[in-house]
């Protein structure tokens, strides 16, 4: 009898950069409202998100691999059990693409939300998922959800899911942390670039090798189908929405200009794609399943 499949394939792409190859992992999605989105009405999102065949605010959740000069690093740790059950399906897709997270030698953070940082430790042990990594982040990130006032500002739900979050997850790696300012090259053929605005740290990484580059920028987009036309809409959750949607256009242009592959946490898995300008608009053109992955 044939067998019906009943489990989708594992979240795993490979894409070659020059001699360094990047694995596209799934950490799963999210489902949400459009409500979080700011400066644009919820029937305008929703028609805009309707016409592009979504159902909904659904928002893909990805992490990279790095595998470069014989080392290997992880961009982005998705979000552990801290969300929805459809997220924080990281280690089974490491485990599928044959990733010992031992191996691991440095996690890199573009930011530190739960759908980025929720997957460095077990919140209940305190132990940590990648035993051999150095952690690396914006010297901003843990200034800032270390802040008690800051936390105190914030509402309920920031303060146990931004704040709280945050601090239990950095703090197993307390004495393995490297954190970075301005753009530096913070792993083999990895340079960070500044994209502060959705949080006061956020960075962007530049992968370069060969004469081939990847900018993996992190949260420039949550909702691709509604920011990349309208770069206008915020987020509730931007900490700067002002700085967000001006860094937001400023690397629209920046990435049309140099005709640079993006990578992003929440560009539709496997998360690789080029932006065009169509008079006024931009518009994002997924990158097709290539076999060789970039040979």
């Amino acid at each position: 009898m044939v067998q019906v499949p009943n489990a989708q394939i594992p979240g795993v792409y490979h894409r070659k950069i020059g001699d360094i190859v990047v694995t596209a992992l799934s950490d799963g999605y999210l489902d949400g409202t459009v409500e979080v989105m700011q400066n644009i009405a919820p029937p305008d999102a929703e028609k805009i998100l309707s016409d592009a065949y979504r159902p909904g605010r659904r928002t893909s959740v990805n992490c990279y691999l790095v595998y470069s000069a014989g080392r290997l690093a992880l961009i982005e740790t998705g979000s552990g059990d801290y969300l929805l059950p459809t997220a924080g399906k990281l280690q089974q897709n490491l485990k599928a693409a044959g990733v010992n997270p031992a191996d691991i030698e440095a996690v890199i953070l573009t930011h530190m939300h739960p759908d980025h940082s929720a997957g460095l430790a077990n919140p209940k042990t305190g132990e940590k998922f990648f035993p051999n990594a150095e952690l690396i982040v914006h010297q901003n990130e843990p200034r800032h959800w270390n802040d008690d006032g800051a936390m105190s500002r914030a509402d309920d739900r920031a303060k146990r899911l931004y704040f709280a979050a945050a601090r239990e997850q950095m703090a197993p790696y307390h004495n393995q942390m490297r954190t970075f300012d301005g753009a530096v090259e913070v792993f083999p053929g990895v340079t960070s670039v500044p994209l502060h605005g959705h949080t006061p740290g956020h960075s962007g990484y530049m992968i370069a090798s060969g004469g081939k580059s990847l900018l993996i920028w992190g949260d420039i987009v949550h909702v691709p189908e509604v920011q990349v036309p309208r770069p206008e809409v915020t987020m509730a959750f931007d900490t700067d929405p002002n700085a967000a949607a001006a860094t937001r256009r400023r690397i629209f242009d920046q990435v049309l200009a140099d005709r640079q592959l993006i990578a992003g946490m929440h560009v539709h898995f496997p998360g690789f794609a080029h932006l065009v300008k169509q008079g006024d608009r931009y518009f994002m053109l997924n990158e097709p399943w290539d076999q060789a992955f970039g040979g």
